[in-house]
């Protein structure tokens, strides 16, 4: 894949906006924008609205950046407001915003058979999270059809619920639309209400967290699980046990913690039968990392299960997938070196492994610029609420809108639509700055040649805590 210019366009643009000379965390911060940016003018094209809906550019915006960060949060009903032509854009833009546009842009090199140079193998790897320069190539290939195969078997899946709902071509279309939507961890649904109507349907329940749970699970995981699998002396790396065992921990654990919070909630849990209380409480155990997917209304839950909704969402999925949130990595790491600082151990272990200090300030680095980054982004919320009584929305509703944002989960109590153009503005850049990353980002402004390292002494004089 080339990054060559037009020589037209090459001596309008001075040297230093040479594609070239972009770093991997540049070219991912400016494909995801330069997406949005399309996404945007296509969906406020008159042909991609139906009859007499109109849209602001604004809402196109706030649209166009929620489907390529996969989250989910929707200003306008995407069922009723998006014809069939607006709809395909949405899901191109999930599908693309979910598997990455540098992977999808080198996978679109390897099937013309053209060169993939280091510099694409470079910003390929950073892509999908692998430290392997030469296996990127390989790697972007495996992930891409095997996301494509997923959908497809997803959506067959679904297909028998949705045609008995909708019929046989409309049924087929909404099988795909979802699955893709699952699959990426997006959560856009083209149902009015979601898939808050469908609390007691079995294969909704099964089926969307499946492919939530294979979305989030992160492609190097599931390569590195298929080869333990084909051949038991490829072992299963430190960051492939690290996720499963934060996923296995979390889907035992948040169905059962959400369900108990919810039990007796009449607006909830309470009212339902007992199969359904069992569904309705694993589904919700399952999406806050990340899909935005619901079939019970938050804005009726308890404060409990609100705020555990929000840290659930907080730690999303694992690294390399189509999840959002701080990522179950992280937070293990900075747990692990928490707890080996409490009991005075020196080294941070795990599975026989000692944690490199690089990767433990990388996680430290993470969390502290994403807590930053969501502070500032709930203040700025605050700063430009309406007063109570003219409109304004609660502090939990800002809060609980602001996290689903930055985690790129899509959850929502019934807010979104409310917001001012403001606070779409503010919804609008956590999003991108949660879906690309704060360490991403971060290192995409720093200055690309840092001077020569300089050893000064060490010191221990600063207090902490």
């Amino acid at each position: 894949m080339t990054s060559r210019l037009p020589p037209a366009l090459s001596k309008l643009l001075p040297g230093k906006f040479s594609p070239r000379r972009f770093s991997p965390a540049q070219l991912i911060a400016l494909t995801f924008g330069a997406a949005i940016l399309v996404g945007t003018l296509l969906l406020w094209l008159p042909v991609s609205l139906e009859a007499g809906q109109r849209i602001t550019l604004l809402q196109a915006l706030f649209m166009a950046t929620s489907a390529v960060c996969v989250t989910g949060l929707a200003v306008v009903n995407p069922g009723t407001t998006f014809s069939g032509f607006g709809e395909g854009v949405l899901l191109l833009l999930i599908q693309f915003g979910g598997l990455g546009l540098v992977t999808v842009g080198t996978m679109t090199a390897l099937l013309l058979r053209r060169r993939v140079g280091v510099r694409s193998r470079l910003n390929a790897a950073q892509q999908v999270n692998t430290p392997f320069l030469g296996d990127a190539p390989r790697l972007v290939r495996t992930v891409v059809l095997s996301a494509l195969l997923i959908e497809l078997v997803g959506a067959a899946l679904l297909a028998p619920d949705f045609i008995a709902r909708e019929g046989l071509g409309q049924g087929l279309y909404y099988a795909l639309f979802h699955s893709v939507s699952a699959f990426n961890n997006a959560g856009f649904s083209l149902y009015a209400t979601g898939l808050t109507g469908l609390v007691g349907d079995p294969l909704i329940n099964v089926f969307i967290p499946l492919l939530i749970i294979l979305g989030g699970t992160g492609f190097l995981v599931q390569v590195n699980v298929l080869e333990w699998l084909q051949d038991r002396r490829n072992k299963l790396t430190t960051n492939t046990r690290i996720s499963l065992t934060m996923m296995a921990f979390l889907l035992l654990t948040a169905p059962l913690l959400f369900g108990a919070m919810e039990w007796n909630n009449p607006a909830t849990l309470g009212g339902l039968p007992l199969g359904e209380k069992l569904m309705a409480a694993w589904f919700q155990g399952v999406t806050p990392r990340t899909a935005g997917f619901n079939t019970l209304d938050y804005s009726q839950m308890t404060f409990a299960a609100l705020f555990y909704t929000m840290l659930l969402m907080l730690i999303g999925g694992n690294s390399g997938s189509t999840a959002g949130g701080i990522k179950t990595n992280t937070i293990f790491v900075m747990a692990l070196s928490a707890v080996a600082l409490i009991l005075g151990r020196k080294n941070a272990v795990v599975f026989g492994r000692q944690l490199g200090t690089d990767t433990i300030l990388r996680a430290m680095s993470v969390g502290l610029l994403s807590l930053i980054l969501l502070a500032l982004g709930i203040l700025l919320l605050l700063v430009f609420n309406k007063p109570d009584g003219a409109g304004g929305l609660l502090f939990i509703q800002l809060v609980f809108e602001a996290v689903s944002a930055f985690a790129t989960v899509g959850l929502s109590m019934n807010a979104t639509p409310l917001l001012n153009p403001a606070q779409d503005i503010i919804i609008i850049a956590l999003m991108f700055l949660g879906r690309i990353g704060p360490l991403t980002l971060a290192v995409a402004f720093m200055q690309r040649e840092l001077p020569p390292p300089v050893r000064y002494p060490e010191t221990n004089d600063v207090l902490i805590g």
